[in-house]
């Protein structure tokens, strides 16, 4: 009976009312008009004196030391519990009832509410970049697969071992021209190689051969043995309308680096530089002020659309620097001459047949045109009846047909005879005006492809 009267004891009406809690608390209010404008449905906590009650406040919640929370004059629990009912059991577990419904309510609100920027407790400012920068960030990353970096190799031997070793002697870029593995570089870059090694954007590397080369314009075809879905060629433009101060850009691997970017404009057209293999010039060239640096060689230049439109191959430097002018061969010049090396392994570009003195020789003998030093009689100026320089029985010089024009156009140095024959192709029947002694002669040549070169 007195375990029993010991239970029911909290029921008594009796029995003396817990003692009124303490104060400390917190109040939750709903932030005023002016803050909830900018910042919705969002709940301000603030701390509340013992002595103050908010009237506007929808929820209040007294904490006591030692007892749970109950709940004042606001709660709607209020009027439907009698006095004599309101025990420490019975409260308490109605505050919890009411305390696990309102957590309920708040939690869903905060996920149902529209959380703006100014909101957010963190505010993280973005990157602010302007129309052009993402152009330019665009076509980098869009080229980047098409760009590849060339290593040549050359055997050495060490002197003390007499091992023979292959020891890196250049280096370049290049770019892969189709799914077939065709890549497209300078000449001047596989030089003397006796090895080549490509590395593709992946950082995979792939052993090259020499599918054929151009000394004269300094272009060169390779190929690599690489999966086709490793392959993404470069999508190739025209250069015959480009306009001075237009944008371009150059991708390469300047000094064995990853992909580097560099932008400028073109600064001229219609260049003429020389081959640096032979010296016979390149005509056309494009002019830039794009950095070209050691590496960049064989690379491409590029429009603002992402168009192959030349190939860097040169930067012309008086203080052998790397800053100076930079030219690019158009990429009309190197389609063709990039589709007879694929197809036939050579360029089947016509000749005279002819070799010719310097330039500067000429002008000291004050003549103007092109002097023929050798004209062998199985090439096409032997057949035709040129006659080359040569010595009389007392060993004195006589000098040889001079080529003064071709199909009526002034031939005035070696450059001009490169010019118009570039215009031409094989099996052309040209006329080649000379001057012999003191009086001129006519002669029709038939042009004829340049030997093979190995």
């Amino acid at each position: 009976m007195a375990a029993a009267a010991s239970l029911l004891s909290p029921f008594r009406s009796s029995s003396p009312s817990p003692p009124p809690p303490r104060q400390s608390s917190l109040t939750f209010v709903r932030a005023p008009s002016s803050i909830r404008s900018s910042v919705p449905s969002r709940l301000l906590f603030r701390p509340q004196s013992p002595q103050s009650t908010l009237k506007s406040s929808p929820i209040s919640f007294l904490f006591s030391n030692n007892h749970c929370p109950s709940i004042i004059s606001s709660s709607p629990f209020q009027k439907l519990i009698p006095d004599k009912l309101r025990s420490s059991f019975f409260t308490s577990a109605a505050d919890s009832l009411f305390i696990l419904l309102v957590s309920l309510i708040l939690s869903f609100s905060v996920f149902i509410s529209d959380v703006g920027p100014a909101n957010a407790f963190v505010v993280t400012t973005p990157r602010k970049l302007q129309s052009d920068e993402l152009s330019t960030i665009r076509l980098f990353q869009e080229s980047t697969p098409s760009v590849v970096y060339i290593t040549n190799l050359a055997i050495r031997q060490d002197a003390f071992t007499l091992d023979v070793l292959e020891v890196p002697q250049g280096s370049g870029s290049g770019f892969v021209w189709d799914k077939d593995g065709h890549i497209v570089t300078n000449y001047h870059v596989i030089r003397g190689a006796s090895d080549l090694r490509v590395t593709l954007a992946d950082q995979s590397v792939c052993e090259a051969k020499v599918v054929g080369f151009d000394r004269d314009k300094d272009v060169a075809v390779l190929y690599i043995d690489a999966p086709r879905d490793k392959l993404r060629p470069i999508p190739v433009g025209i250069s015959a309308d480009l306009l001075v101060g237009q944008r371009v850009y150059a991708i390469g691997n300047p000094f064995g680096l990853d992909h580097t970017l560099t932008t400028g404009v073109i600064s001229g057209l219609r260049r003429e530089i020389s081959s640096a293999a032979t010296g016979r010039p390149i005509q056309d060239v494009i002019q830039t002020d794009a950095a070209i640096n050691p590496g960049n060689s064989g690379g491409p230049l590029l429009d603002s659309s992402g168009s192959l439109i030349g190939v860097n191959t040169a930067i012309y430097s008086p203080s052998g620097a790397s800053s100076g002018v930079g030219f690019s061969i158009p990429v009309d010049t190197v389609s063709g001459i990039v589709e007879q090396l694929v197809k036939f392994g050579r360029v089947t570009r016509p000749i005279l047949g002819i070799k010719f003195a310097p330039d500067q020789s000429v002008e000291q003998l004050g003549l103007s045109g092109v002097l023929v030093l050798d004209a062998p009689a199985n090439g096409p100026a032997g057949k035709a009846g040129l006659q080359p320089t040569k010595r009389d029985a007392y060993g004195r010089l006589i000098l040889g047909d001079i080529i003064t024009s071709m199909n009526g156009k002034k031939v005035a140095n070696g450059s001009d005879l490169y010019r118009i024959l570039d215009q031409c192709k094989v099996g052309d029947t040209v006329t080649v005006e000379v001057l012999r002694g003191d009086h001129k002669e006519k002669f029709s040549v038939v042009l004829e492809p340049m030997p093979a070169e190995s």
